[in-house]
């Protein structure tokens, strides 16, 4: 049965990155490895592929995050908006939505609102807030209605 394992993001920096996502996100680093060459260079389509990478997940199980640091080649920065075709955000579910926020902005995260009470639909009562990654990956924050 297929399920999913990880979502990737191509970042600039996994230093910073893993301030944002480990440490403020509150994600556990379950892989840490560099590669080079071989079939990673294959895969990617980028000769001379050299990375940095983490896998993160919340408790160390379940869906991963990716952390992709191009050593080589040198990449660009394309920054979308949510009305882009090919836009694409994370959806983290907690409890603490306001204090989590602000723990990611602490880390860089530039948030696009304040907490948004969610009136209409299936999730109504609950709240939400999107905000960027420090390389402009947008994160969901999502906190259920109460019960």
């Amino acid at each position: 049965m297929p399920d999913l394992h990880h979502t990737g993001l191509t970042i600039s920096d996994l230093d910073r990155s893993l301030r944002f996502w480990r440490d403020a996100m509150g994600m556990t680093v379950v892989v840490d490895q560099e590669k080079k060459g071989g079939y990673l260079e294959a895969i990617v389509g980028e000769p001379g592929a050299h990375v940095r990478m983490v896998h993160l997940a919340f408790g160390g199980t379940g869906p991963r995050v990716e952390l992709f640091e191009y050593l080589t080649p040198a990449g660009g920065v394309h920054t979308s908006r949510p009305a882009d075709v090919g836009f694409a955000h994370v959806c983290v579910a907690c409890d603490d939505l306001d204090e989590r926020l602000e723990r990611l902005v602490a880390a860089g995260g530039q948030p696009l609102s304040g907490p948004v009470e969610i009136d209409t639909g299936a999730n109504r009562g609950g709240r939400g807030a999107y905000l960027r990654d420090p390389d402009g990956h947008m994160v969901e924050l999502f906190e259920r209605p109460p019960a």
